[in-house]
């Protein structure tokens, strides 16, 4: 039986963190090397706040596999084909955005597994399988056991809701969308606000009922990330290329100028 290497789904079976790294503006097929070189185990490739292509985003889904890095794609809508499409190209994994309902996450699943699982349609050959022509039903199985598939969680209704969508069956993470959500509740940004935490809460318990694994992105402070974590967060957003690449350029730019005025 042949069997996928999906970094992140191994990280979360052993009980450790797994990381990932937002991709908006890295857009080049070096990405996954990049990627494991600095520790992460899976690319946060975000077709939802971009104006990726699927072309592009699978591209960049087949390199990151290429380099021991799970590729997992946030799709910017819930039409089948967006999902169907960028698994057929080489995602391993499907993240999907503002799902607030058990039934809408199940009807999502659908859309991602083989039968009997879902209804995911059969294009053939899979790039995740290096295109080896085996027996439909072993592809299938192994397919349906390889993808991941994160829920994002961004509405009070959502958190309401976490436990039954936890109990999902074919839902791996259950993913809180930190900015969104406090967006929503109309405290924007502030993490460690009692009701936010509530909500963190609220998902890891849900998670740790139905054997699911939670996660979050969107917060970065280290103390409040540490408490996340410590209260059983595993699946986590670490950050994006954009907000790292303008605090690190910041930071030296500030440098060089004020060794110019001394």
């Amino acid at each position: 039986m042949v069997s996928l290497h999906n970094r992140a789904k191994e990280q979360l079976v052993k009980g450790e963190l797994s990381l990932g790294l937002g991709l908006r503006m890295a857009r080049t097929m070096d990405i996954g090397r990049i990627l494991d070189t600095c520790g992460y185990d899976w690319a946060f490739i975000d077709m939802e706040h971009s104006t990726m292509s699927i072309d592009t985003a699978a591209q960049m889904a087949v390199a990151c596999q290429d380099a021991g890095v799970t590729p997992l794609v946030r799709v910017p809508g819930y039409e089948h084909y967006l999902a169907s499409r960028v698994l057929d190209g080489g995602a391993m994994g499907i993240v999907f955005p503002h799902v607030d309902t058990a039934e809408h996450a199940a009807k999502l699943v659908s859309y991602c597994k083989y039968p009997p699982q879902g209804h995911r349609s059969s294009g053939g050959p899979n790039v995740q399988l290096n295109f080896r022509a085996l027996p439909a039903l072993e592809a299938a199985k192994t397919v349906n056991e390889g993808t991941l598939i994160v829920i994002m969680l961004e509405s009070p209704q959502a958190i309401a809701n976490a436990e039954e969508i936890a109990a999902v069956p074919g839902v791996d993470v259950v993913f809180i969308g930190a900015n969104d959500l406090t967006l929503e509740m109309g405290m924007q940004g502030q993490f460690s606000h009692p009701d936010v935490e509530k909500a963190f809460t609220q998902v890891i318990a849900a998670c740790r009922k139905h054997g699911k694994y939670p996660g979050f992105g969107g917060v970065y402070d280290e103390n409040q990330s540490r408490k996340f974590i410590a209260a059983g967060m595993r699946f986590i957003l670490s950050g994006g290329d954009l907000g790292m690449m303008m605090k690190a350029a910041t930071e030296r730019a500030k440098f060089l100028r004020s060794l110019a005025l001394k």
